[in-house]
């Protein structure tokens, strides 16, 4: 029982990884070409999108929180059981976590890239009027 749970979670959380990383790959990538303006854009466009998956993933199969189904929290506790309430208790923190894990990456990566954009900006225009005033 224990296995199924591990490989529903695991599924679970590629199928939540794969939807965020579709959802956001056309604005990543309109970002990075932005910003970057070279053939490295989508360098970095790849690699947000394997961050994805990695941190969705890993966000969404806990192995520290599965470990209670396979030994005691304690010397004299039971193992827990693995009931239908568990189930779906186990089935929407998987969801949520990994849900949670790609927003603040995504969260982190949108706020360098608008960092970036400011920074880029205010050279542009400080550029812009040096070659004008001349």
């Amino acid at each position: 029982m224990f296995f199924t749970l591990l490989a529903v979670t695991l599924s679970l959380s590629i199928a939540v990884s794969y939807t965020a990383a579709r959802v956001f790959r056309k604005p990543i990538g309109a970002i990075f070409s932005r910003i970057i303006q070279d053939e490295i854009s989508a360098a970095w466009q790849r690699y947000v999108l394997f961050a994805t998956y990695v941190v969705g993933i890993s966000s969404g199969v806990r192995i520290y929180d599965l470990e209670r189904y396979i030994s005691p929290q304690m010397v004299d506790m039971e193992i827990l059981q693995l009931t239908v309430e568990r189930w779906v208790l186990e089935i929407y923190r998987t969801l949520i976590a990994c849900l949670q894990g790609i927003a603040w990456m995504y969260l982190v990566v949108f706020v360098v890239a608008l960092i970036a954009y400011v920074i880029m900006r205010g050279f542009e225009l400080k550029w812009g009027k040096q070659s004008e005033s001349p």
